[in-house]
């Protein structure tokens, strides 16, 4: 946004009426926010173009003009003074590092930062959002092109707490969508702690390690990185999976690569966060897979690519607790690991017969990779 921008909050029936919301001047206290930053981010719409816009997801209306239009169908910001102390608004506009200290000491202080910019740039605010956490205040950000969207909307992962855009389609399209995906990935990491915790994992123990001949082998390339002890749940069928370990683990021929899972064969099924699976040759750049530690504790991170190539295979066969057996198919080489009963990296080239790995075995029938009360049968 070129210009500064100025704003003051009101209603459309206060506006009609000729005078703002009544209510003293105020401060908010400092104190952690009751709702946490990262729940539903607002929308708001810098004027108002009945073509462009509609009242469905538009949570304010931000004017430049000096009289609101007729019936817009949401409540109108106007911080034409730099800032309204009824609604406990402020607006800053960025376009030095001075002005980034004044929007910085308003945190705690104002309800809402309203940030706008000569140029967009990223770091303000990064800055000013890692500042507010903790705090009951919120962050807004005026946008001028979707992918300038993206970023205030996942800034430091949280994200601001409002974008205002113009009403032309492309940006209110974009600004909506980025809600959307804010409101999923809130839902998705509630589920997380929740249901995530434990994966049903046990031990099981090598009845066999043989040679597998050659085919298609996938790494699966993540976009962030796996701590030790994390790893992939990747078996030849649905019911019996093992723990196939990230390349964490220095060795003294090849660097790590500790965004990667060399999962094994194409063929294979691994364990996704909705609990679904899916073969390994569906899996593409922006799905996102489920990460397992040894606890059983599992995060979710998106892949960044995928790299399928000609290796040589071992197999692993292994029967858990309840004498169920199950198989893995993995690239025979030193840098591929399993997880042993210790939690701890095994090279598959160094696994024995009687050795006792990490495994998950799950029974349920599954019908493309969902799970259904059906009997299969696979080995």
């Amino acid at each position: 946004m070129h210009g500064a921008p100025n704003f003051r909050a009101s209603t459309p029936e206060a506006s009609r009426q000729g005078h703002l919301c009544r209510g003293a001047p105020r401060s908010i206290p400092r104190g952690r926010r009751t709702t946490p930053r990262g729940m539903t981010m607002e929308v708001w719409s810098l004027g108002w173009d009945d073509d462009a816009a509609s009242d469905e997801g538009i949570a304010r209306c931000l004017l430049l003009a000096d009289e609101p239009p007729a019936g817009v169908p949401a409540p109108l910001l106007d911080l034409r003074n730099g800032s309204d102390k009824t609604s406990g608004a402020v607006h800053v506009h960025i376009s030095t590092e001075a002005d980034q200290q004044t929007a910085l000491s308003h945190v705690g202080l104002a309800e809402w930062i309203v940030l706008s910019f000569q140029d967009w740039s990223m770091i303000p605010v990064e800055n000013v959002v890692a500042a507010a956490q903790g705090t009951p205040t919120k962050v807004a950000a005026l946008v001028d092109s979707p992918q300038h969207v993206a970023g205030a909307a996942f800034a430091l992962e949280h994200g601001v707490d409002a974008v205002a855009v113009r009403p032309t389609n492309s940006l209110l399209d974009a600004a909506l969508a980025m809600r959307a995906a804010r409101l999923e990935q809130q839902q998705t990491s509630e589920e997380d702690h929740q249901t995530r915790e434990h994966q049903g994992l046990g031990v099981s123990k090598v009845t066999a390690v043989e040679p597998f001949g050659i085919g298609d082998r996938v790494c699966v390339d993540l976009a962030g990185l796996l701590h030790p002890g994390e790893g992939m749940l990747v078996g030849s069928t649905a019911a019996h999976m093992a723990l196939v370990h990230g390349e964490t683990v220095p060795s003294a021929f090849v660097p790590t690569r500790p965004f990667r899972v060399n999962a094994g064969a194409v063929h294979q099924y691994t364990l996704l966060p909705n609990g679904s699976t899916r073969y390994l040759s569906e899996l593409k750049p922006g799905d996102e897979v489920l990460v397992t530690n040894p606890t059983g504790t599992s995060r979710t991170i998106m892949i960044g690519r995928m790299k399928i190539e000609r290796r040589p295979f071992l197999s692993v066969v292994f029967i858990d607790e309840k004498g169920q057996e199950g198989r893995v198919i993995l690239q025979n080489a030193e840098t591929v690991r399993l997880v042993d009963a210790r939690g701890s990296p095994m090279s598959v080239t160094a696994i024995e017969t009687g050795m006792r790995l990490i495994t998950r075995s799950d029974n349920t029938g599954r019908h493309v990779g969902q799970p259904i009360e059906s009997e299969v049968t696979e080995h």
